[in-house]
């Protein structure tokens, strides 16, 4: 088919081109006119503190304030917030999350956070009761983890202590590690004494530094095989030192965070307005007559494909006896004559011609229609008589 085919098509069924769009159009119209008075209103967020700078910050990196973006909406329409939002507002939490929207303005960290609604005294309540219950979401859950994690690094350092003093109280020395290298220091001062005396002649000199020698190697035999026992409860117990340190590091950061996340600091709330119904009427009803002129376009190519099926099927006729059959196709040829004048031929000949082909033809068609009127069986149609007619045949 060719463009003007299908041009002619959509001519003939312009009716469904046009009534399917326009009425799906004038529903959806019907619809917002009918619908309550809706109510909007936009919270803003502008926290800079809590994204990017210190590697200690919760959102850093290039994509920082995406990232943040992506959280606040992930956090705002959580089952947690909701449930908290509905039972601060008495708003129905299906109706939140239906009203609720985030979008980020620009590439920075900023954020609106808006909410529609049919009843205007709802709006503010639920964008400030959402806003602060989802930055409290987002960052009172780190003070939580890092208090959490000060007291378990806490509790080791307990356990540590306990176990080191236990093993004291065991062996009944305090602080081994500490006796065991002022021995040693101790025995190298004697054994240098020692000398000293031997050197001068001072043999009872050199005999008391011997036998404290003796005493001293004596108490290194007895500490030195616990010893390893004992150290490794003191590196216990300075990892556990160390691991509190880093906790309340965090800890710290993590309230700081808190402190820049206050709502009553970093979230403020617009005017409540009528949503504009021309607008909302626009951006239902388009889309929706665009829907209807395909379902046209869809319904005319079926129309248009069952009527073809109905025109292929053959048109049976009754016979002389009653048996249906095909009706017969007739083929008649116009065969033009073109009467031209010899150079020197007479008008009369010419003209005398012309008459005699006239009154050769008038007669056949009156024959023709005659027989057309009765035919040989009693019944009218067409017949082969037709070839009487000058230039027409008869299949």
């Amino acid at each position: 088919m060719e463009i003007v085919d299908y041009l002619r098509i959509a001519r003939r069924r312009l009716w469904i081109l046009l009534g399917v769009p326009v009425l799906a159009a004038g529903a959806a119209a019907g619809v917002v006119l009918l619908a309550p008075q809706q109510y909007t209103g936009t919270a803003y967020v502008a926290a800079p503190a809590l994204v990017g700078g210190a590697a200690a910050q919760q959102y850093t990196g290039t994509q920082a304030a995406a990232q943040f973006v992506a959280a606040f909406g992930a956090a705002a329409t959580s089952p947690r917030v909701l449930d908290e939002v509905a039972a601060d507002t008495g708003v129905r939490v299906s109706r939140l999350r239906d009203g609720l929207a985030v979008r980020q303005v620009g590439a920075s960290s900023q954020l609106e956070l808006s909410y529609t609604a049919s009843a205007r005294g709802t709006v503010r309540p639920v964008l400030e009761a959402t806003s602060g219950r989802a930055l409290a979401f987002l960052f009172s859950s780190q003070v939580d983890i890092a208090t959490e994690q000060v007291s378990a690094a806490s509790d080791d350092v307990t356990a540590a202590t306990a176990a080191i003093t236990a093993w004291e109280k065991e062996n009944k020395v305090s602080q081994p590690d500490k006796l065991y290298q002022a021995t040693l220091n101790e025995l190298a001062s004697l054994r240098q004494q020692r000398l000293s005396m031997q050197a001068v002649g001072n043999s009872r000199g050199a005999n008391a530094a011997a036998e404290a020698i003796e005493a001293g190697q004596r108490q290194l035999d007895t500490i030195g095989p616990k010893l390893p026992d004992y150290q490794a409860l003191l590196a216990q117990r300075d990892a556990a030192t160390a691991a509190m340190s880093q906790a309340r590091q965090e800890l710290q950061a993590a309230r700081a965070q808190t402190r820049a996340a206050d709502p009553a600091s970093v979230t403020s709330v617009g005017q409540v307005t009528a949503v504009s119904r021309l607008r909302e009427l626009v951006a239902t009803a388009l889309p929706v007559a665009g829907a209807g002129l395909l379902l046209a376009v869809a319904l005319v190519a079926i129309l248009e494909l069952l009527a073809r099926g109905r025109a292929r099927e053959p048109v049976a006729r009754p016979g002389p006896s009653g048996d249906p059959r095909p009706e017969p196709t007739e083929t008649i040829g116009y065969a033009h004559r073109d009467a031209t004048a010899q150079h020197g031929a007479g008008g009369e000949r010419g003209s005398g011609e012309r008459s005699s082909v006239g009154q050769h033809n008038s007669v056949g068609q009156h024959s023709a229609v005659q027989h057309e009127a009765v035919g040989p069986n009693g019944g009218s149609g067409r017949r082969s008589d037709l070839a009487g007619l000058p230039g027409r045949s008869v299949t």
